[in-house]
């Protein structure tokens, strides 16, 4: 048997990784959901404190408990959001979209993503300007089927990364970081030699089973770099750019 705690957690927490319950929404009171599991609202308390923990939800005096905002500033393993970091940076940034088109999954990309051959995707390249200077090409795929919103998204106003925080609840992060030479339109866009080293982070995303975006960002290795700081007990791991 799985504890009442426990499940009260899980049920909670599928309820916000689905979707169902978006940021902002508020969650059942703990004397509904005492009813509702038949339990102690000790019991009750303890399942709202882990969420809490997970950062999953907010529990704010008595106003109740309501499904936490998306991180934007994230650390370097976690998500991370270029123009919003740069501008606690003190830098100026802003995004040009320079493709946007929807297209399908060829075999050999869907074996690669662990997806479904054909699957309908939203495949977007942005180029990051910081301080006037080209600073990050990224190229990204959206999973329509999981985030069918995007369909309809132009990425006018915010930048897809920073959109998609905001708009889907992910539970899992897969991240490589590896060293590239520029090739000729990496060279061409970021505005350096061909063959000079950059930065290349590639993520990927989960919603519960569901992949949402797999991403590659590329940086100029002369303008950028990632730097970290590691405890035994913790992790802490900050971004720069130069």
């Amino acid at each position: 048997m799985i504890p009442i705690h426990q499940r009260i957690f899980k049920d909670i927490e599928a309820k916000i990784l689905s979707g169902d319950w978006r940021p902002g929404d508020r969650i059942p009171i703990e004397h509904d959901l005492v009813e509702e599991y038949g339990c102690s609202r000790m019991t009750v308390s303890k399942a709202l404190s882990t969420l809490v923990e997970r950062g999953l939800i907010v529990r704010r005096r008595k106003a109740g408990s309501f499904v936490a905002a998306p991180q934007i500033n994230r650390m370097v393993m976690d998500i991370q959001d270029i123009g919003t970091e740069a501008a606690l940076a003190g830098y100026e940034h802003r995004y040009e979209i320079l493709v946007r088109k929807i297209d399908t999954l060829a075999p050999a990309e869907a074996a690669q993503l662990q997806s479904t051959e054909g699957a309908e995707v939203l495949r977007i390249q942005c180029l990051h300007i910081v301080d006037g200077k080209p600073t990050a090409i990224e190229r990204r795929i959206i999973l329509l089927d999981t985030v069918p919103q995007a369909r309809d998204e132009g990425f006018a106003d915010v930048p897809p990364a920073k959109w998609l925080l905001s708009q889907v609840p992910w539970s899992k992060a897969r991240h490589v970081i590896r060293a590239v030479s520029a090739d000729a339109t990496m060279a061409r866009v970021l505005q350096i030699g061909r063959g000079e080293p950059c930065l290349n982070l590639i993520r990927q995303t989960w919603q519960n089973d569901r992949l949402v975006t797999y991403v590659e960002i590329t940086h100029p290795g002369e303008r950028f770099q990632f730097a970290g700081v590691f405890h035994p007990a913790e992790t802490l791991v900050s971004r720069h750019q130069s």
